[in-house]
């Protein structure tokens, strides 16, 4: 691979491109400050606005959301796995029809795999703009989002309409539903009793994890974040590990899988051969570098210092498999 291709792969924290449109509550007072980035794939954007950093996906999208203080995210379903950490600064993440069935507090590096099939939202409590970066499970990872009723009904009353296509129209800037899009409809009673209130004893033990202990598991060797045999046991269609100083060397390896770095702190330099030309890239925090199969290279801490790294790879799971019972 060519330098130039690996720079295609390689999105950088400090351009990252965002969308201020990208979801029915972009209008709504409280989640009108939002950012939404797409990395990898198309994510779950209902907006036309919306920057795609990098078009192919590797059985999972990846994304961020930036937000200032007390912004946040409206309540929403996936049937795909959701994962989120944070980047920066402290968020709470809350779920249940209206946000109060549980909610948990996490920090910067803390990791939260919310189960499928129950409404979930986020916010900053922190003092300024800080981001949480996000994994989606599947390829087509906005084919599955769905909408709290209360949310539908607010962004309405701001102007914005969500059409059963998923396409969003603005009423304020003079957009009408085009001929044959009818709105997209609210769940009934019926349908919402298939979403369960989860407690916070429900969800937080098997699907948070600190970022210190994941450090002090990845000793001597990456830690297993998510998967069938990591800290948080599940097969959602993609593998987490974390790496830091020590527990990966600097000899060159490959994989028949997709691989995507996502640097949470230090700076990492990403060595590989082509044409017998060695080449290297630094990557810094907030990066994302998506690696392909079959690609040999070598990943380096390059001072001292804390450095780490979430590694996502695909596998042949299905995309909605995080549960909750």
């Amino acid at each position: 691979m060519s330098p130039d291709e690996m720079d295609k792969r390689i999105v950088r924290y400090g351009e990252l491109k965002p969308c201020t449109t990208a979801f029915i509550d972009a209008h709504t007072p409280g989640s009108n400050q939002k950012e939404n980035f797409t990395i990898v794939g198309g994510g779950v954007s209902e907006s036309a606005d919306q920057h795609v950093h990098i078009e192919d996906t590797p059985g999972f999208n990846i994304g961020a959301a930036g937000q200032p203080p007390k912004c946040r995210n409206s309540m929403h379903s996936h049937s795909t796995a959701e994962v989120f950490f944070v980047l920066s600064g402290r968020w709470r993440f809350f779920w249940g029809r209206w946000g109060t069935a549980g909610e948990v507090v996490l920090e910067e590096g803390d990791i939260i795999n919310i189960p499928t099939g129950i409404f979930r939202g986020f916010e900053n409590i922190g003092t300024d703009y800080h981001m949480v970066m996000a994994i989606l499970g599947g390829d087509d990872a906005g084919g599955g989002v769905q909408w709290a009723p209360q949310v539908i009904e607010d962004a309405s009353e701001h102007g914005l309409i969500l059409g059963k296509n998923g396409k969003l129209y603005d009423t304020k800037s003079g957009q009408v539903l085009p001929e044959g899009v009818e709105p997209m409809p609210l769940l009934d009673d019926t349908e919402l009793k298939q979403y369960p209130e989860l407690s916070t004893r429900d969800v937080v033990p098997g699907f948070v994890a600190r970022y210190w202990d994941l450090m002090a598991m990845a000793d001597s060797q990456p830690c297993k974040v998510i998967g069938e045999e990591a800290v948080l046991k599940d097969k959602p269609g993609f593998e987490i590990d974390l790496i830091r100083r020590g527990s990966i060397t600097s000899e060159p390896y490959k994989s028949d899988k997709h691989e995507v770095l996502m640097v949470m702190r230090g700076h990492w330099r990403l060595g590989w051969t082509s044409q017998g030309c060695q080449h290297e890239r630094l990557l810094a925090p907030g990066d994302t570098c998506a690696v392909p199969p079959e690609l040999t290279h070598s990943l380096e801490a390059t001072m001292m210092g804390e450095a780490s790294i979430y590694r996502v790879r695909n596998t042949h799971d299905p995309a909605g498999a995080t549960h909750w019972l």
